[in-house]
């Protein structure tokens, strides 16, 4: 049986429809995102001018508690009990949602009045809660 030979010598060819397409639709655009910025500097717009720009609103400071040796708890030299705590803690979240608390407690101090107002931040809804400490001079 004898076989068939097709064209012995077939080179390949390539394709460039795809390739021009490409290179047109890139073209066009952009020469419709030329035109989109002409127009915008049609309108001449004098902008006011600023010294100093702030936010329109800014982030409220961090609320600093301060856990004492006897069971006082502090915020801004004013001393609070555990439940007027809460009531300010509650107030500054509704304010603002990602309130932040620096609990500073006395280091040598029982555990327990930290604890509290960790349990406190809680039940205010307090998510972004710091414990404030310090570097000892001895170590690296």
């Amino acid at each position: 049986m004898p076989l068939k030979v097709s064209d012995p010598a077939s080179e390949p060819s390539l394709n460039l429809t795809p390739m021009i397409d490409i290179v047109f639709l890139l073209i066009i655009f952009f020469m419709v995102g030329t035109q989109f910025a002409e127009r915008e500097r049609q309108f001449d717009v004098d902008l006011p001018t600023v010294s100093d720009a702030q936010p329109l609103t800014s982030r409220p400071d961090e609320i600093v508690v301060n856990v004492l040796g006897n069971g006082i708890v502090s915020v801004d030299d004013e001393r609070l009990t555990l439940p007027e705590l809460e009531l300010k803690l509650r107030i500054a979240q509704q304010n603002y949602a990602d309130q932040t608390v620096v609990l500073r407690g006395s280091g040598p101090d029982p555990y327990q009045q930290v604890v509290d107002v960790l349990a406190t931040c809680h039940r205010a809804k307090i998510t972004h809660i710091s414990l404030a400490n310090r570097l000892s001079d001895g170590e690296e």
